[in-house]
């Protein structure tokens, strides 16, 4: 199976790479919205795209999502946020037939994320890592957290 790693850099990033135990025997590649220093297994399997700050480059996120899924056809999209989130979900959902998997980010603690709010919709299976956010996520599932 070909899975989609979908993050920003920094935290998100290192909450994605926490789970690559349960990905052993799968096909990855990542996409990251900001350049960053990769270790060396994520060499020649990271994909760039521009960053957006809920700003016009969102449309140009869905278009390089577009080209992406296109290429790499996955089976299965992965992503704790935040920014590429929501364009890989709204094509790898409506255009390819990907799976949608979001695990809402440890960073949010009291309250959802916009991200998550928005990625409760879009995702075919959605998780949150604090048990004070069930209220806002009623048919999400606590995971605990993946860190």
């Amino acid at each position: 199976m070909r899975i989609g790693l979908v993050s920003s850099c920094g935290g998100h990033l290192t909450e994605l790479r926490a789970l690559l135990p349960a990905f052993e025997g799968h096909e990855l590649f990542y996409v990251l919205n900001d350049q960053a220093l990769l270790p060396p297994d994520m060499e020649g399997r990271t994909h760039f795209i521009a960053h957006s700050e809920r700003d016009w480059k969102f449309f140009l996120n869905l278009w390089e999502a577009g080209g992406l899924l296109w290429r790499l056809r996955p089976q299965v999209l992965i992503s704790t946020g935040a920014g590429p989130a929501v364009p890989f979900a709204l094509v790898g959902r409506g255009v390819f037939g990907c799976k949608i998997i979001y695990i809402e980010t440890i960073a949010s603690v009291e309250r959802p994320s916009l991200t998550g709010r928005i990625m409760y919709w879009l995702a075919h299976d959605f998780y949150y890592q604090w048990e004070g956010l069930r209220a806002f996520f009623p048919k999400g599932r606590f995971a605990g957290s993946v860190l």
